[in-house]
């Protein structure tokens, strides 16, 4: 009976943990759809790739229609003629297609800005910022009506879910954003450098947390319980 409670309140508190983080990630995301006043001009890129894609704008967003587990799934993000002066975090739209910077007085981009856009292939920049990564992470780099266009972000693993001599032995090497990528362990192997064989102690190391972690959440529930009751 004791161990059925446990179960109960690790899934009731892995649930609370799941909902307060995917409404952490909402809100990111509405905010970075505000960043700017207006919404998406239709004869803009964004605007004509959202028409294309049958999205739907939100603010200075284009909300893909067909993700039905995340309504607030981000394709484009038009934040042309904003007066950014530095970018330096978009994560909330890490999920986008295309992103328009352009006609902003733009003097820095944070190295890290765009890493983990997997799904990046078009950019529009000022002429005299350069793309992300550099030219070699991008097929096509050109300079049209004083921007820079960036077209189809490269992979620069050797191949996609193959071994890389950029990845420790054991490892794979899978693009992570314009000039980055991420190394994971090869099945059967797991540990600092992927040096350890067999499958990872996922119960042995997570069951201790998950239990403390409830535990002290419980203390806390409590203790703010009596603090009100007082009151």
């Amino acid at each position: 009976m004791k161990a059925g409670c446990s179960q109960r309140k690790l899934e009731v508190f892995v649930f609370i943990f799941n909902l307060c983080f995917y409404a952490s990630c909402q809100v990111n995301k509405l905010q970075i759809c505000r960043l700017c006043s207006g919404t998406v001009p239709n004869a803009t890129e964004v605007g004509h790739f959202c028409f294309k894609s049958a999205g739907t704008i939100d603010g200075r967003c284009c909300l893909s229609n067909y993700n039905t587990t995340d309504p607030e799934h981000i394709i484009g993000l038009d934040l042309s003629n904003c007066s950014l002066v530095h970018v330096e975090d978009l994560q909330g739209a890490s999920t986008a297609v295309i992103i328009d910077l352009s006609h902003n007085p733009i003097v820095n981009i944070s190295d890290t800005t765009f890493q983990g856009f997997i799904d990046l292939i078009y950019m529009i920049l000022p002429e005299d910022i350069v793309c992300p990564g550099g030219n070699t992470s991008w097929d096509k780099v050109s300079v049209k009506d004083g921007n820079r266009v960036c077209q189809g972000q490269k992979n620069i693993c050797n191949q996609t879910g193959q071994l890389s001599t950029n990845c420790p032995e054991n490892s794979l090497c899978a693009p992570y954003g314009p000039g980055f990528f991420e190394c994971s362990c090869a099945d059967y192997y797991h540990g600092y450098k992927c040096l350890r064989k067999g499958e990872f102690p996922a119960l042995q190391v997570f069951g201790p947390l998950g239990a403390s972690t409830v535990v002290i959440s419980f203390l806390l529930w409590v203790t703010q319980r009596r603090k009100a009751k007082s009151l």
